[in-house]
């Protein structure tokens, strides 16, 4: 399997504490130059496996699974010659509409052909059983062994599967491939898609307008094929008497890392960050240390970027402490930058929970504080989409009036569009 050319990892921190201080908090900004010898997606992929999952319940009938079909098969067609590839559709049950029997074709200019005509013959009905499609997915994914695989997700409503069910079925999936998760239309939940992204190391969204289906799956079917790394983690090493606090992945999606450590020993823990291309993501890391007498310094943590033994790059997290204050509460711009977008989505999240139990005083209070949030940062993407879900009497204050009417499709979008972050502008890092 191709190597990428380089993977850098670089340390942005406020590195003084205060007398007595424990908290060290970094974001590590981790970056892959891509395939070695250039960043373009190669026209051969012997090495790569990818799965388009197609909701075809009752619902999906009509223009939605007519869409649903063009988008695959322009997805399709954006397979460079050599990737194992697939066909699923889903209700309560899964079938593999191509190629016929139990393993995944390999891509060629026939093979891509037969995959789109088989598409014309998949047909609406039925109720919805998602871990019943990932389950699928990941047996034929295991049939082919190839050293990465992408799956595409597409559903129209909401999960009819027992939570418990549900999460069973997900389980075995973590870590065998990546999983990017989509609703089209109105009736999908945010819930689902969200647990699909985050336990698999993909991204979620929805997609209202069934017309721009097509766009979407050509996207992810291309930075899938762009990918040439799998099973890369960070791997975090602290001193006696340390505690890593949390793991977060802050960009370009919040994802919370911190409970899939695996231990490597005492001292040394690692979490996977899935697979990666030419592509820059960024984490938040926060340790609490023992404090040292004003004027020491000492190594907070040494994290790496690994794949398996490999050690790819290394950057350091320091701690110095100091009686000068101006030194001890200067904010570091990305550290800053993380913690307000990651308050900000807790925020919405929480609101929208609340809002979903019945709880308005909480839902209120929370939604009031997102839109304060979205306001202070100049996050005019996230104040629109609040304000479809809230009327805005003052943002600056976060006094808002929950909607006793608020279309479904807005409260979806709004939970889904609360985990994706901005980057930090390059002429603003420290």
């Amino acid at each position: 399997m191709s190597m990428p050319a380089t993977i850098t990892i670089e340390t942005h921190q406020n590195e003084f504490l205060p007398a007595e201080g424990r908290t060290v908090d970094a974001v590590l900004t981790v970056t892959g130059s891509g395939v070695a010898g250039g960043g373009a997606a190669p026209t051969s992929r012997t090495d790569t496996a990818e799965i388009i999952l197609i909701d075809a319940s009752g619902s999906m009938s009509g223009s939605k699974l007519v869409a649903a079909k063009e988008a695959a098969a322009a997805a399709i067609e954006a397979l460079p010659d050599g990737v194992a590839f697939g066909i699923v559709s889903g209700d309560t049950g899964a079938r593999l509409d191509y190629p016929s029997g139990n393993e995944l074709a390999v891509s060629s200019p026939r093979t891509r052909r037969a995959a789109q005509n088989a598409l014309r013959s998949v047909r609406a009905g039925g109720g919805t059983a998602i871990g019943v499609w990932l389950t699928l997915a990941r047996t034929l994914f295991a049939r082919r062994g190839a050293a990465i695989n992408h799956a595409i997700l597409l559903t129209d409503g909401a999960n009819g599967e027992a939570e418990k069910t549900f999460n069973d079925a997900l389980a075995p999936c973590v870590g065998q491939f990546v999983c990017d998760s989509r609703g089209v239309g109105t009736g999908w939940v945010a819930r689902d898609l969200i647990k699909i992204a985050e336990q698999l190391h993909g991204t979620a969204s929805g997609i209202p307008d069934p017309r721009d289906l097509t766009a979407d799956f050509v996207a992810m079917t291309s930075a899938a094929m762009s990918k040439n790394l799998a099973g890369v983690a960070l791997r975090v090493w602290t001193p006696t008497g340390a505690r890593v606090q949390f793991v977060k992945q802050v960009h370009p999606e919040i994802t919370d890392l911190t409970d899939r450590r695996t231990d490597v020993s005492a001292r040394i823990g690692e979490y996977p960050i899935g697979t990666w291309g030419a592509e820059t993501r960024e984490y938040h890391l926060r340790v609490d240390v023992e404090p040292n007498p004003v004027g020491e310094e000492m190594l907070a943590a040494r994290v790496s970027v690994v794949h398996g033994e490999d050690v790819l790059a290394q950057s350091l997290v320091r701690a110095v402490w100091t009686d000068d204050m101006a030194s001890s509460t200067r904010l570091n711009r990305q550290v800053a930058h993380y913690s307000n977008e990651t308050e900000l989505a807790e925020a919405i999240q929480a609101g929208l929970s609340a809002r979903a139990a019945g709880d308005v005083e909480q839902a209120t209070a929370r939604l009031g504080t997102a839109v304060r949030l979205a306001s202070e940062a100049g996050r005019e993407d996230t104040a629109k989409m609040l304000a479809k879900v809230v009327d805005v009497i003052d943002e600056r204050t976060g006094t808002v009036r929950l909607r006793s009417v608020a279309a479904s499709i807005d409260v979806e979008m709004a939970a889904v569009g609360s985990r994706k972050t901005r980057q930090v502008r390059r002429e603003s890092s420290d």
